[in-house]
């Protein structure tokens, strides 16, 4: 196909889903989080980026197999804003996406959703049940990962394991188990 970026971009805005390789030129308008729960939108909107610069070499595109999103269905989006929100961009991502229901964050090719979806069944996760048990992300250092431990407790985050931080997941394994007021777990992993 010889669709320019620009082509593809026009023809997938209003879509909500984005052309991989390409990032946003500049952040999506920020809209105040919804009070109350609110209707999912039928299309979710696009982050459409400008075409990259003339004689640019063309994105990377990422391997097969590579995780391109992830969407986690919260209970209340503001909570998930400040509880993952602050945790995702500390980790180096930056906000993606942002409509009533939800709001996202993207590193690389890959982006994490979280959505206050009315198709919802319950109102807390359980990473007991079958299903989503917990998300483990690489920290630089074993400092960043006790910087940002510490820092978590003020963004909606309890540590999990305490008496046996941060070598719950052994010896060899420095890590911070963290859980947030909706029952999600993050793992912050220093190899």
């Amino acid at each position: 196909m010889a669709e320019t970026q620009a082509e593809v971009a026009r023809q997938l805005a209003g879509t909500g889903l984005g052309s991989e390789g390409m990032t946003p030129a500049q952040p999506p308008v920020l809209q105040s989080p919804p009070s109350a729960l609110q209707a999912e939108p039928a299309v979710k909107p696009a982050v459409v980026p400008d075409p990259p610069a003339r004689g640019a070499a063309p994105p990377s595109r990422p391997a097969t197999g590579a995780i391109h999103h992830v969407e986690l269905w919260v209970p209340n989006l503001d909570r998930a804003i400040v509880s993952w929100g602050w945790l995702l961009t500390s980790l180096g991502y930056r906000m993606f996406q942002d409509w009533p229901g939800g709001r996202s964050w993207q590193s690389g090719h890959a982006y994490i959703v979280v959505e206050q979806s009315p198709a919802r069944t319950a109102s807390r996760h359980d990473r007991c049940r079958p299903g989503l048990n917990h998300m483990a992300f690489h920290v630089a250092s074993r400092e960043l990962v006790d910087e940002l431990t510490a820092e978590a407790l003020l963004h909606g985050w309890k540590l999990m394991f305490a008496d046996e931080h941060p070598f719950a997941g052994g010896p060899q394994h420095y890590a911070a188990y963290l859980e947030n007021s909706d029952g999600f777990e993050a793992e912050l992993v220093a190899d």
